[in-house]
């Protein structure tokens, strides 16, 4: 399934990359690379935006186990609806990114982030090539159902005008 090489290649592409800034930069080590990003390299051992980081450990298997039930889930999904390209696209993404999270929190008990935007003293939480995956999946996500409501809304139209 073409789809799942897709998710493949981001769970490729963040396990380089986060191999990389790990090998190369010391824990909190920042690279000045604009003057509102930095790479620099973190661990975070919850969720996003260090959601439950705080916890005792307990966080590292909840979001293995939510990442495995998604993951059932999201290859289900795209057995059933293959051909709908926006709506596979955005769940690959989910999909490559939740299981690149998961190989962190499995092999180092963290998700390893390194990209950092901030300007001035506000600065966004740290994330990594998973993190983007998953964010733009999102957003397709949100999109796809959008434009299916818009379509649904305009054949209800069309179907209403041609029956008077």
């Amino acid at each position: 399934m073409a789809w799942l090489f897709i998710a493949l290649a981001i769970i490729v592409v963040d396990q380089l990359s986060k191999y990389y800034f790990d090998s190369q930069l010391n824990y909190a080590e920042r690279w000045t690379v604009l003057p509102f990003f930095d790479f620099t390299l973190l661990y975070n051992p919850g969720a996003a935006f260090s959601f439950l980081a705080d916890g005792a450990g307990w966080q590292r298997w909840f979001f293995t186990g939510v990442a495995f039930v998604a993951t059932v889930l999201i290859i289900q999904m795209l057995r059933k609806q293959p051909h709908q390209t926006r709506f596979c696209l955005a769940l690959s993404l989910i999909l490559g990114g939740a299981l690149g999270n998961v190989i962190d929190r499995l092999w180092h008990a963290h998700v390893i982030d390194f990209l950092l935007f901030y300007w001035r003293d506000w600065y966004f939480p740290a994330f990594n090539v998973a993190d983007i995956a998953i964010t733009c999946g999102a957003i397709l996500l949100i999109l796809d159902e959008l434009i299916r409501l818009r379509q649904q809304k305009k054949a209800k139209e069309s179907h209403a005008s041609l029956s008077k």
